[in-house]
């Protein structure tokens, strides 16, 4: 949950929230917005969308055969029995389900569709974990906390070091205000009985603040949960944020000032077992990718590759893909060892595009990801990294992982950096809530209101944030490959950023009222588009001069 719907609450909280009980809270007019809005296309539809159908009647004419694509998607898990994941899943053939043997010798028990590194032998799993900054802090206290420090005696690696844990001291204590935490805490316990409330009434355990807007009901802490809902949804114009979002960012606010004065539990180590400071150890975790907490997961991979054309819920990006799934993140920052061995996995197992959405704000082995990067790199794999939800500048702000190397004098060129795009006439056509930078944010693409599939009886919903947009990429790039397997991960980069969208609309830098160019907070300037990627994609694959078409460029059209 992006931090600014939190500073929001916050700020509401200490005016004075018991007068959001009162049902006085604006009601934005209803507008229907079509479910596969970011596929649509712009002239045709007047929606930022990516064009696919148009790519799709392309390809058509064209009469070619698509090559089936692994992309392997590390996240929190995946629904393995929803209607239009189950067709999709990576199976691996050299493994024999259910027999407790690793009859492929990869170090992985009947890893049949992916691998969880947040797990151990025995079947327990980790769900929750600390910030990233806590873990340095606490790790590196002793070594760094209370001495004077000539950094010019310092090796270079000791003074990273050094810098890391000064950077995580900052984020962990800098931040912290006594009184909105003690706002928080005294108000979350309302706030959570009026979402029992809500969720009894409505049938529902996940609902968002569209499913409030005619809700009313005579219990005080429920009106309290729903008026704040609204009101941080009509401010951030994001009508697809979730109870859970709410109450899990609040929880997370909490969970950090607390860890400014005690040091976190390390759920992963008591659960995983492994020897987290060595890089080699990999042989850990287990099979179990469907987690009770793979909402996150299963909308990611539905938004590359939900069955196609079987008329249930969504039609994925990829029409000829398979998803391996990956679980590495979870309730909190995910480890860098983690990402980094899922990335090898991924490799080593034939995925050809690994789809990643998520980040955090420091990291302690940045070089064991570095050299995962380097190895997908060798490998011909395309890595895609979703930017963030912080509304920050990433060019200057920490955020990783990243595809600057720790010695900063290279860069991993098979890694696009996703920011995520809205509607003109609802959103704004860059997300409030989005990172963003000029350097380090390549493309946008569709991030708002994204609907896919989730965990549960083959059921569907919206959900918002550079984590859709990230995968909408990875769809477009197996799209793509499907058809020019010979297409490297840097033409793959290339296609997509040389043919994004650049719209003649100026947008607000994400978290401000200030108008910019959109290539003023991106290096492309542009939305990403199916259709012209594939046409880029079938010049540079087929003809012996390898043409580049012009950038196109948008005419302005106007809608309402």
């Amino acid at each position: 949950m992006s931090k600014h719907f939190i500073n929001f609450f916050i700020t509401v909280l200490l005016l004075n929230v018991w007068a959001f009980a009162q049902d006085n809270v604006l009601k934005k007019e209803k507008v229907t917005i079509p479910n596969n809005w970011y596929q649509l296309d712009l002239i045709k539809t007047g929606y930022y969308g990516v064009s696919l159908e148009n790519a799709y009647s392309l390809l058509k004419s064209k009469k070619l055969k698509s090559n089936r694509i692994i992309v392997a998607v590390i996240d929190t898990g995946i629904d393995t029995l929803h209607e239009d994941i189950k067709p999709v899943l990576w199976t691996n053939q050299k493994e024999i389900s259910g027999n407790g043997i690793d009859d492929d010798h990869n170090g992985y028990i009947d890893d049949i569709h992916g691998w969880n590194f947040l797990g151990n032998k025995d079947g327990r799993n980790v769900k929750e974990e600390s910030y990233e900054a806590a873990r340095i802090y606490y790790t590196l206290k002793s070594k760094w906390e209370g001495i004077s420090i000539d950094t010019n005696k310092l090796t270079e690696n000791e003074r990273l070091e050094y810098q890391t844990f000064n950077k995580a001291k900052v984020w962990l204590f800098g931040e912290i205000d006594t009184e909105e935490i003690a706002a928080i805490k005294s108000t979350l316990p309302k706030m959570i009985a009026g979402d029992s409330i809500i969720k009894l009434d409505l049938g529902k355990a996940e609902y968002n603040a569209n499913d409030l807007k005619d809700y009313t009901t005579s219990y005080l802490f429920a009106r309290i949960t729903r008026s704040i809902l609204l009101e941080i949804a009509n401010d951030n114009k994001d009508f697809s944020i979730t109870n859970k979002d709410l109450l899990e960012g609040l929880k997370a606010k909490v969970r950090k000032a607390d860890a400014a004065t005690t040091p976190p539990r390390r759920f992963r180590k008591e659960i995983i077992g492994d020897d987290e400071t060595n890089i080699n150890d990999r042989n850990y975790g287990n099979n179990d990718i469907m987690a009770d907490f793979s909402f996150h997961g299963t909308h990611c991979s539905g938004i590359i590759a939900a069955a196609r054309n079987n008329n249930k819920g969504i039609d994925g990006i990829a029409d000829n893909v398979q998803i391996m799934m990956l679980r590495a993140v979870p309730d909190g920052d995910e480890y860098d060892k983690d990402i980094a061995n899922a990335i090898y996995y991924a490799v080593d197992n034939g995925a050809k595009i690994i789809n990643m959405s998520f980040g955090k704000d420091l990291s302690l082995h940045k070089q064991w990801v570095d050299d995962a990067f380097r190895y997908a790199e060798s490998k011909g794999v395309l890595l895609v990294h979703a930017a963030g939800n912080d509304s920050k500048n990433i060019d200057i702000a920490d955020n990783f992982p990243n595809p600057v190397y720790l010695n900063k004098k290279e860069r991993a060129t098979n890694v696009i950096t996703v920011g995520a795009s809205g509607n003109i006439n609802d959103d704004g056509l860059a997300a409030n809530f989005s990172n963003y930078g000029k350097s380090e944010v390549d493309v946008f693409a569709p991030g708002v209101n994204i609907y896919s599939t989730i965990p549960g009886k083959n059921t569907y919903g919206k959900a918002s944030g550079t984590s859709m947009s990230s995968p909408i990429v990875s769809g477009i790039a197996a799209l793509i490959l499907g058809y020019y397997p010979k297409l490297s991960p840097q033409q793959l980069k290339y296609i997509i950023e040389r043919t994004a969208t650049v719209p003649d609309e100026m947008v607000n830098i994400p978290g401000t009222e200030n108008k910019v160019n959109l290539n003023e907070i991106s290096k492309t300037g542009g939305i990403v588009n199916a259709y012209e990627a594939v046409k880029l994609a079938g010049i540079m694959n087929n003809e012996k001069e390898k043409t580049v078409l012009p950038k196109p460029k948008m005419k302005k059209i106007k809608m309402g």
